[in-house]
């Protein structure tokens, strides 16, 4: 038995590196602090003082999320920056659907060996997310894991805590035949659908990442690096003047499987597909693979990344405020009576 002395970092974790990344993030998790933030990053634990002043009866709704193979091509790309927003957008956009404002974050970086330059990139997409979903990052952990992981590969998780008034809960029960759904517009394919994207794209069209999409002016890392929109502010101003009857975030699954989530017995959603404008990805991804329609609408979310259910009398106000909010809105359908037994979203 060899008799050399070997250290932590010679088993490929590197404690110095670690604090060095610590001291380069701190300036981004600063940026994200609101006035309930107890103390900066460091401790066992994030604190976060709930403000019971401006509530009756409160209730925590938490999320949690990754971002699934687009990490792959932000590896392909050697981009890091936006991967992060990415992250807040997927944990955050669901919590809003039930009305809650997300009020703090964390987040979880797994990696083979900790570059921190790298990954105070990554965390700065994680700050840019949190300034936009207006929560704070309280904390988080790096693990350092080699042999776990190949080469210079991570993964992410985060995790989103946000609090609403019970009375205030969105759960879809006042959901009626009647209600409109408006649909929010994506920015692409945000987070899902990318195992079929890449298997499209980089092996079936046999694009590399920084090819040019035929038709789109766009390399392939422009487009599937396009961060995933964060609809938060926007529900939020919503939520104050109307009554929203139900929200959907448009993830795994599609419109037509997320949208029945929300919707009460007995009601149907009727959705017109020549209601939005499809982006040109998604009609790229369906050429080159020569996917059927129904496949591309439970895949991917095909230019819709959140519906709201709101009452009609109602619709055309909301429409007005989401072109103020500079939203790209669409009335996408309506809510209709359903037989038991039969299917809740209808694409017509």
């Amino acid at each position: 038995m060899e008799n050399t002395k070997i250290t932590y970092k010679d088993a490929g974790v590197d404690i110095d590196a670690g604090n060095t990344f610590v001291q380069m993030i701190k300036p981004l998790v600063k940026a994200t602090s609101r006035p309930e933030v107890l103390a900066d990053i460091g401790g066992f634990g994030g604190l976060f003082s709930l403000n019971m002043g401006k509530y009756k009866h409160p209730v925590l709704v938490s999320g949690t999320d990754g971002v699934g193979t687009k990490l792959k091509l932000a590896f392909l790309a050697d981009k890091h920056d936006t991967i992060g927003i990415d992250l807040v957008a997927m944990c955050v956009n669901d919590i809003i659907v039930q009305g809650a404002e997300p009020l703090f974050f964390l987040d979880y970086l797994a990696t083979a060996k900790l570059d921190p330059a790298k990954g105070a990139s990554i965390v700065k997409g994680i700050s840019e997310g949190c300034v936009q979903a207006g929560c704070a990052l309280i904390g988080g952990e790096t693990a350092e894991m080699p042999g776990f992981y190949s080469g210079d590969e991570y993964d992410l998780a985060g995790f989103a805590v946000g609090v609403v008034e019970r009375e205030k809960i969105i759960d879809g029960s006042s959901i009626t035949v009647g209600n409109h759904l408006i649909g929010l517009s994506s920015s692409g394919l945000h987070s899902n659908g990318y195992s079929l994207a890449r298997k499209v794209i980089l092996e079936r069209m046999g694009l590399g990442i920084h090819q040019e999409i035929p038709g789109l002016g766009r390399t392939v890392a422009e487009e599937l690096l396009t961060p995933t929109r964060i609809y938060v502010r926007s529900v939020m101003n919503l939520l104050r003047d109307f009554n929203i009857s139900g929200l959907a975030h448009i993830t795994g699954g599609g419109l037509v499987e997320n949208v029945p989530r929300v919707l009460p017995h007995g009601c149907k959603a009727v959705i017109r597909k020549g209601s939005w404008e499809i982006p040109e990805i998604f009609k790229v991804i369906q050429d080159g693979g020569n996917i059927e329609e129904s496949e591309m609408f439970r895949a991917f979310n095909c230019g819709i990344g959140m519906v709201l259910i709101v009452p009609e009398r109602e619709a055309e106000d909301v429409m007005i405020r989401l072109s103020g909010l500079n939203e790209t809105a669409y009335h996408i359908g309506e809510v209709v009576k359903c037989d038991p037994g039969k299917e809740c979203v209808e694409l017509v």
